[in-house]
């Protein structure tokens, strides 16, 4: 009979190959390890969960594969009867029953890991065994070497010794870790020069079409509803698990839903922040630098540069934009109209920190994971001063602001996520962003923006704006903005507009035959804008500071002196 041809996933075969050379015997899985493996045999492709496919496949040729997590408790999954007779023989040692007795061996971290570790060393030198500890975050979890009790130490000490005693390291014994998260697991675990980190990612487009293709067969219903060429739905479920997909087309069978582009875009959007937690806002961005008013340079540049995107030139693409400016000005849907400009999904980073020990960076790889996946978007940090951290951990966090700061500049600064992961950052205080954060392989470019310089321009924004309110009145009707009003931007427009509705929906007969353009000129003249003003000018002033390219710039802060400015800003810093 011909051997069995088996193709297996490329961590697979890394984490096969780093075995075989004899230097690791212990691995840590992470990242995507809920999800199916596919498994070619002989030209045919089967989809399993990654335990089964461990301890089928992966370890086929070792006489014993033990399964451990804390739920569960030890489970033999291959070679019982040798197991069960090697713990008769510790049993006499031990004043024990587990032998006969299986149902009494013990599910505590603590005495499980003992017995596993006793079993390991009695018969390494005579058969091969794998260990397989599923849900290792709750076995050695993230957390201080000196906060770690002894109830605690203990687990961390025997899987530590699996992965460093060069006995075991040269007998014929495999550990594996699994868990979602690096971060969530001990550090000193992570750090462990003595075993292998394997990633295991989501799946790529090909992977995808070649599930959608399996399914098909499994579900025929399937081809028949989906409204969509099967290699373009490979390419829109991107950043989804093989089990988030086989839900999503079991959801629309069940429910005698047409697979079309609106049911995707609804259901793919709860999925990914349904596996982020909640963490982020996914975002199909339909509009585009033609719906913002203003900031003509601005457009310019990103439009240059949505053209680069699409002609594949990623080598010419920024790493990264901080889009800057005083509350009101659009950074955000500036933002999101470039991300439609392009074509790409965007997501919007929430807040993604959490009071438990190792949690927030558990987050943070989990949304980097996705983003890596999703193989090219855009990532909007608002209120970036405040999400993004701080360079010196700060000792009423317990150092994770420090830790937070250093896993985005790391990610920010691959460029290998050139083009790939577009990083917006927005704030109306830059000033207050880490330096590191801020410079040049990070967000290369700091896009200013400013409300409305002239009347004209207050004109264009304000029509805008009553299209954007539905205000029923005539473009050529619409009042301008008096210049008392000084530099009113978006956000105060919209307040003012909101105040028209208002007084509309509450007037009588009478004061409607005066007309709603006379209505918007009476609370024109009654608005009295932010009084904040020596805020508002150092948010703008700080803008032009961080400002990158002079095109960004109106005429009259392209004449400042830098000692000038640095000046002015001196004097409102005292001041506010």
């Amino acid at each position: 009979m011909p051997d069995k041809v088996t193709k297996i996933p490329a961590w697979a075969e890394e984490m096969r190959r780093i075995f075989r050379g004899g230097t690791v015997s212990q691995f840590v899985l992470h990242g995507n390890v809920n999800d199916f493996v596919s498994i070619e045999e002989n030209g045919k492709t089967r989809f399993g969960g990654i335990k089964p496919f461990l301890c089928e496949t992966m370890f086929e040729r070792f006489d014993v594969v033990l399964t451990y997590n804390r739920g569960a408790g030890i489970r033999p999954i291959k070679g019982l009867e040798s197991f069960l007779q090697t713990l008769k023989g510790l049993d006499v040692w031990s004043q024990t029953s587990y032998g006969t007795n299986p149902g009494a061996i013990p599910r505590d971290p603590r005495a499980a890991l003992e017995l596993i570790d006793r079993y390991i060393h009695v018969v390494m030198e005579k058969i091969k065994v794998a260990v397989v500890v599923d849900y290792a975050q709750f076995i050695v979890p993230r957390g201080e070497v000196l906060q770690i009790s002894g109830g605690m130490a203990e687990p961390l000490i025997r899987i530590m010794d699996w992965a460093a005693d060069p006995e075991i390291q040269g007998s014929h014994v495999a550990t594996v870790l699994v868990a979602e998260n690096l971060n969530d697991l001990s550090q000193q675990v992570v750090q462990s020069p003595y075993s292998a980190k394997i990633a295991v990612p989501l799946p790529k487009e090909p992977e995808l079409l070649d599930y959608l293709n399996a399914l098909k067969v499994e579900l025929p219903e399937f081809e028949k509803m989906c409204d969509v060429p099967f290699d373009a739905l490979a390419q829109k479920l991107i950043g989804l698990t093989r089990v988030n997909v086989r839900n999503l087309i079991t959801l629309a069978i069940k429910n005698s839903q047409r697979v079309d582009a609106p049911f995707l875009i609804r259901i793919k959007k709860e999925l990914i922040e349904k596996e982020c937690y909640g963490l982020l806002d996914f975002i199909e961005v339909t509009n585009t630098l033609d719906d913002v008013a203003g900031h003509e340079e601005a457009k310019k540049w990103l439009r240059a540069d949505s053209q680069l995107l699409k002609l594949g030139r990623l080598e010419s693409i920024p790493m990264g934009y901080l889009m800057t400016g005083r509350i009101g000005t659009g950074k955000t849907w500036l933002t999101f109209c470039w991300a439609g400009e392009i074509g790409i999904p965007c997501v919007v980073l929430k807040n993604f920190r959490d009071k438990w020990q190792g949690s927030t960076e558990g987050n943070l790889e989990k949304i980097f994971n996705i983003l890596h996946a999703l193989g090219q978007v855009m990532v909007f940090v608002d209120e970036a001063d405040q999400a993004a951290g701080k360079r010196e951990s700060d000792s009423n966090d317990g150092g994770v602001s420090g830790r937070v700061y250093s896993m985005l500049a790391k990610e920010m600064s691959d460029t290998r996520n050139r083009g790939k992961i577009l990083w917006v950052f927005a704030t109306s205080r830059p000033d207050l962003l880490e330096v590191d954060l801020k410079r040049t392989g990070r967000l290369d470019v700091h896009v200013p923006l400013f409300p409305p310089q002239n009347p004209a321009e207050a004109h264009t924004l304000f029509k805008i704006m009553c299209r954007k309110l539905k205000i029923p009145v005539k473009p050529d009707e619409v009042p301008p903005v008096p210049k008392e009003l000084g530099d009113i931007s978006g956000n105060e427009m919209e307040a003012l507009l909101v105040r028209v509705n208002r007084r509309w929906q509450l007037s009588d007969e009478e004061e409607r035959k005066k007309g709603l353009p006379s209505m918007i000129r009476q609370e024109l003249k009654d608005f009295r804008p932010s009084a904040h003003t020596r805020a508002l000018e150092y948010m703008d002033l700080i803008a032009v500071k961080e400002c990158t390219d002079d095109r960004f710039l109106p005429e009259k802060y392209r004449k400042i002196k830098p000692e000038e400015l640095e000046l002015r800003l001196q004097q409102l810093k005292l001041a506010l």
